[in-house]
C-alpha cells in the first residue's frame, strides 16, 4: 500500500483533465463501486491499491465533488482561491493562501 502524498486541505489539480480542488477525506486504496471504476478508460484507468482522495473540485464551468487517485493528482501552483460553495463550510482559508479544516469537521 502507498503512502498518502497530499493532506486534508491541499490544493490539487488533475493531471489530464481540467479542474483543482481542495482535498477533504483521503481512503487508503480504492473504496468507489467497481461500475465506476470500470468507466475509467482502460487506457488511463488507476490502480486501486494507492490512496484515492475527495475533492471539493472546479472547473470553468462548475463545481462538484471528485474522487481522484494518487497518480493523477499534481500539486496546485494556481494561488487563487478554490470557488466551491462547501469550501467556506468546511475549510478556513489561511493567510498565506492554504486551507485549514473548520474544528466541527476535525476527527
Amino acid at each position: 500500500m502507498t503512502t498518502a502524498s497530499f493532506g486534508i486541505g491541499e490544493v490539487v489539480r488533475h493531471r489530464f483533465f481540467p479542474f483543482r480542488g481542495i482535498i477533504f477525506d483521503v481512503d487508503p486504496e480504492f473504496a468507489n463501486t467497481e461500475e465506476w471504476w470500470e468507466a475509467i478508460p482502460e487506457d488511463i484507468r488507476p490502480a486501486k491499491d494507492q490512496p484515492f482522495y475527495h475533492l471539493l473540485a472546479e472547473n470553468d464551468d462548475q463545481t462538484y465533488v471528485a474522487y481522484v487517485s494518487q497518480q493523477n493528482l499534481l500539486p496546485d501552483e494556481n494561488g487563487a482561491p478554490v470557488l466551491h460553495p462547501a469550501v467556506s463550510e468546511m475549510f478556513e482559508r489561511m493567510p498565506d493562501g492554504s486551507y485549514r479544516l473548520k474544528s466541527q469537521h476535525r476527527h
